[in-house]
C-alpha cells in the first residue's frame, strides 16, 4: 500500500496497548509521517502523569487542539498515535481530518499494567492505567474504526490493519 490516498490514521488505546509500535510500523508501510501524540503533551500534563495524577478533559483540551491542527496540515495522510479515549476526543480529531480512521488496540487492564511497568524511559505512571480504562469509551461500532486484540504479535496487527485500510480505502473510492 502506498501513499496515494487522502486519509489519516489514528492508532489508539490505553497506555501500554502498543500504539507506538504499531503506529511506527504502519507509517513505514503506508509511507506516511508518524506523529507521536505523547510528544505534544504540555509540560504540565507530563508532570501530572509522571506524578500519577490523571488528566482531565480540560487538561487534554489543548493537546487535542494541537493534534487536530497537525492532522489538518497533513491532508495527504499521516499516522497519529493518540489514546483518543473518549468519543468526544475522536470526534474533535475527525472534524480536523475528514475520512480519519482509527485502529483501536484493545487490551486488558492486567496486560496494560504489565506493559507500562516494563517501560523504562516514559513519563506515564503505572498508577494511571486504571484511570485510562475508567475514561475509555470504546470506539467499537463507530464509523471508520478497526478493533484489534493488542495481545496479538506485531506482524499480525500490521497485516490486519493494512488489509482493513486497503478495503476501506477501496470502499471510500467507490462511494465518490
Amino acid at each position: 500500500m502506498t501513499n496515494d490516498t487522502s486519509f489519516s490514521l489514528v492508532v489508539m488505546g490505553v497506555a501500554g496497548c502498543g500504539k507506538s509500535s504499531l503506529g511506527a510500523a504502519l507509517a513505514q508501510r503506508l509511507y506516511f509521517e508518524l506523529i507521536e501524540g505523547d510528544d505534544h503533551h504540555s509540560q504540565s500534563n507530563r508532570d501530572k502523569m509522571r506524578q500519577g495524577i490523571a488528566l482531565t478533559d480540560a487538561d487534554r483540551a489543548g493537546w487535542l487542539v494541537t493534534l487536530g491542527a497537525l492532522l489538518a496540515r497533513r491532508p495527504g495522510g499521516m499516522v497519529l498515535t493518540c489514546s483518543a479515549l473518549r468519543q468526544s476526543y475522536r470526534d474533535r480529531l475527525r472534524a480536523a481530518s475528514p475520512g480519519l480512521r482509527f485502529v483501536f488496540l484493545d487490551i486488558t487492564p492486567e496486560q496494560a499494567r504489565e506493559r507500562v511497568a516494563a517501560r523504562s524511559a516514559h513519563f506515564f505512571n503505572t498508577a494511571l492505567v486504571d484511570s485510562q480504562f475508567a475514561t475509555l469509551e470504546s470506539p467499537v461500532g463507530e464509523h471508520g474504526v478497526l478493533r484489534l486484540d493488542a495481545s496479538q504479535p506485531l506482524p499480525v496487527l500490521i497485516d490486519a490493519a493494512t488489509r482493513w485500510l486497503a478495503v476501506s480505502t477501496a470502499d471510500a473510492e467507490q462511494e465518490n
